[in-house]
């Protein structure tokens, strides 16, 4: 059976599917807030709850060149500002455990990058904050092999935990959803999230590269990640994708947002009526 984790008023692992958006890396602030502005819209008008998703810090990336982000200070104000003007609830990564108890003080759910899903001192740094931990599972785990970082949160006092499912490693810079993951995470016993845009991405290709991403598979995977059942849908969002800072090939147009979630929301209700017959 699913936990019910509560993030503000939504109850991630009930019937209801909730989005997860926003830019993949915190930019200036009229981006930022345009983008909120449209979630909220989109938001209100299809009626689905919404969790506002940017990083303070992408510590990733493939050369020191590219933005990584105004830090954490900054990013962690800019955050604030949204979630006290539109309301949201907040989620952003962190990557050393130092950033952990700021982080805590600001947002509403402590995300895991799926490269670090097995620190242990992470896990338990953001477990220890009490916030809602997010892990991404990481491309090198089988998917049932997510209960160890999971179980590290829960050992820690703290299983209020998401699981959320972005890919495996397959061939050269490409990343496969395999649909029985989903079956796998759901069975560890938390909410389950499928990251779409991420699972998009053409790694080792600069992200700013208009070839580093397969925007047009965004439909059909997320589509098969919703009728598999996932409690929530991940998809980073930007007023103008080709001129974004970090996953300008994969991130969906905030304008488009509306369409492209349509035809999950019913999905979803028929994959909810069918489970609960």
């Amino acid at each position: 059976m699913t936990k019910i984790v509560k993030v503000g008023d939504i109850e991630c692992g009930s019937d209801e599917l909730f989005l997860i958006s926003g830019p993949c890396v915190i930019e200036d602030e009229l981006t930022m807030m345009k983008t909120a502005e449209k979630l909220k819209e989109v938001s209100e008008r299809l009626k689905i709850k919404l969790i506002y998703k940017s990083s303070f810090q992408k510590d990733n990336r493939s050369s020191l060149k590219y933005y990584d982000g105004p830090g954490l200070d900054k990013g962690l104000a800019l955050l604030s500002k949204i979630r006290d003007q539109f309301g949201f609830p907040i989620v952003t990564d962190v990557h050393y455990p130092e950033q952990a108890t700021a982080a805590g003080e600001v947002v509403d759910i402590i995300q895991i990058p799926a490269y670090l899903c097995m620190q242990s001192t992470l896990l338990v740094a953001a477990a220890k904050t009490g916030k809602v931990v997010n892990i991404k599972h990481g491309q090198f785990l089988a998917p049932d092999n997510m209960k160890h970082p999971a179980a590290k949160c829960a050992e820690s006092g703290n299983d209020q935990i998401i699981l959320t499912e972005r890919g495996y490693t397959f061939g050269y810079n490409d990343l496969i959803v395999d649909p029985r993951s989903f079956y796998h995470l759901r069975n560890i016993g938390y909410p389950v999230v499928f990251d779409v845009t991420h699972c998009v991405r053409k790694y080792g290709i600069p992200s700013a590269d208009p070839n580093g991403g397969m925007r047009e598979f965004l439909p059909v995977l997320s589509r098969a990640g919703v009728a598999a059942g996932v409690d929530g849908i991940f998809v980073e969002t930007h007023p103008e994708p080709a001129k974004a800072l970090c996953d300008a090939a994969s991130q969906l147009c905030v304008y488009d947002l509306e369409e492209f979630l349509k035809p999950l929301i019913d999905i979803h209700n028929l994959e909810v009526s069918y489970r609960n017959k």
